[in-house]
């Protein structure tokens, strides 16, 4: 899953930034109202955590431009502020959640896997969000997924690499896209890790759940029905 950190304060940035990958979270940062529009631009997120003093705008105006760009991302609004007044009026624009700065670590962590279990995703729903394929159905609000019906137990990087896959099901995506979805702006990858998360999810589900398309990357395989 990959985040963006829109915080101004750089102790604190570097702080999250750390927590929120030792987590297991693709992250990306940035300290400047231009670079979060640009960020939302140039790249899908799913989940924004928002430090309302990032620019001089007011924090209304900071959740409706990330809601014109991504409506549907989870926002969690960081802030000094401790105006009731002030987190009222956010939580009614949308916003998922809402922490006083300094924050712990840990908390902000938990808060982010508490949205993302909030508002359980329907198999239905997963249909029309393209989150279904044949046999495998990925629940990405409940970080569920299952093979025939049965759950199946994965790490949150196999889920993301396969939600990637699931996502651009038409596509072959190269072992640099894999990777984007898995790792943030700085992280370091291992060489042949995209190889090992592709070789432990055919091992999960079954050989054929992956092709491997030489020289270019990998794709689904063709659809089957579910059984």
């Amino acid at each position: 899953m990959r985040i963006l950190l829109a915080e101004a304060d750089v102790v604190q940035a570097a702080a999250a930034q750390q927590a929120l990958s030792r987590a297991g979270f693709a992250v990306d940062w940035v300290s400047k109202g231009g670079d979060l529009d640009e960020s939302l631009r140039s790249q899908p997120y799913d989940f924004i955590i928002l430090d309302l003093g990032l620019t001089a705008d007011r924090g209304d105006a900071l959740v409706q431009r990330i809601r014109a760009r991504q409506r549907r991302v989870p926002v969690i609004v960081t802030t000094t502020r401790h105006d009731v007044r002030d987190t009222v009026a956010l939580l009614d624009l949308g916003v998922d959640d809402y922490l006083a700065k300094p924050y712990d670590l840990d908390e902000l962590t938990a808060r982010i896997r508490s949205v993302l279990r909030r508002s359980p995703v329907s198999v239905e729903d997963a249909d029309d969000d393209g989150f279904a394929h044949g046999p495998l159905r990925l629940f990405p609000k409940r970080h569920v997924a299952t093979w025939r019906g049965a759950p199946v137990p994965l790490t949150q990087r196999e889920f993301w690499l396969l939600e990637a896959l699931v996502r651009r099901r038409n596509q072959v995506l190269s072992r640099a896209q894999l990777e984007e979805a898995l790792y943030g702006w700085g992280e370091e990858v291992e060489s042949n890790c995209i190889e090992v998360y592709i070789h432990y999810l055919r091992r999960k589900f079954e050989p054929a759940l992956i092709h491997t398309i030489r020289g270019v990357g990998y794709q689904l395989a063709p659809l089957r029905q579910p059984v």
